[in-house]
């Protein structure tokens, strides 16, 4: 049988990484201490300014005790290219050799844009030809995208069929007290892909700390999805907060042991 903790995923970035556009200090940890330290086992590793760059090996050899790694093919902004244009290839090839690298993400994916083909980073036939790589002799790899709530009027829908699972996130804390109509619409756009609620420990867009009392509704309503089966998985946001000392980012820790081992009935995602 499943539990709670098997559906938990920590969004990552490079060790060093700060981020003062949006308020958050200096960091130092890396992302398998963040995972540790929160007690999570699944990690989404974003390039960002810092990298990581290749060689991966190093780092892929630090996650092995992790249950599961996705790496970004779209990183932080959008941008794309920190193998040439061969990051799918690299990936999978990588994942002959680390069977817990079990997807590619992109992040910060969609943008607004005059035709329907051009609203996402990669267009509907790139999609198609990223899926075909992705099939391993042995397995496939999911191909996961971000979505934001304030992107819900976008056409991303023939994009979103061609992804195995949407990462859903709330930019501004205060718009969290639409996260049900916002995953009703959400639910309409995605019949047959997976859903990943994004859970922000860091209120980006209002570049202040999360709100004690949005960090817990966000996590009671998106426990309780995951019991309903209406999203397969949590993933917070984000491994460098987690040496900051944040009220939502220890009261998440807590939270996370408290829940961590409740039963989760078995589902076909």
């Amino acid at each position: 049988m499943a539990h709670v903790r098997d559906r938990l995923w920590l969004f990552s970035v490079e060790a060093g990484t700060d981020d003062t556009r949006f308020g958050v200090p200096i960091s130092r940890i890396t992302p398998v201490e963040a995972a540790w330290y929160l007690n999570v086992s699944r990690v989404a590793m974003i390039v960002c300014e810092k990298g990581p760059w290749p060689p991966l090996d190093m780092y892929l050899r630090a996650m092995r005790p992790l249950e599961e790694v996705v790496w970004s093919i779209v990183d932080s902004g959008g941008q794309t290219g920190w193998a040439q244009g061969r990051e799918v290839e690299m990936l999978c090839e990588l994942a002959g050799r680390f069977p817990n690298l079990t997807g590619v993400y992109m992040d910060d994916f969609f943008r607004d844009a005059a035709s329907p083909d051009a609203v996402g980073v990669h267009g509907t036939d790139a999609l198609r030809e990223i899926r075909k790589k992705l099939a391993l002799p042995d397995r496939k790899l999911d191909l996961w995208a971000v979505l934001y709530t304030h992107q819900l009027d976008l056409p991303v829908r023939d994009h979103l069929a061609l992804c195995d699972v949407v990462s859903f996130w709330t930019w501004r804390a205060r718009d969290l007290e639409h996260l049900e109509e916002s995953l009703q619409r959400l639910e309409e756009l995605t019949p047959k892909t997976r859903r990943s609620l994004g859970l922000y420990m860091w209120d980006y867009g209002d570049k202040r700390q999360m709100p004690l009392d949005l960090m817990k509704h966000q996590c009671e309503v998106g426990l309780k999805w995951l019991k309903a089966g209406r999203v397969e998985s949590l993933m917070f946001l984000g491994s460098y907060l987690c040496d900051l000392d944040l009220e939502a980012v220890e009261w998440t820790r807590e939270w996370i042991r408290q829940v961590g081992d409740l039963p989760l009935a078995d589902r076909e995602f």
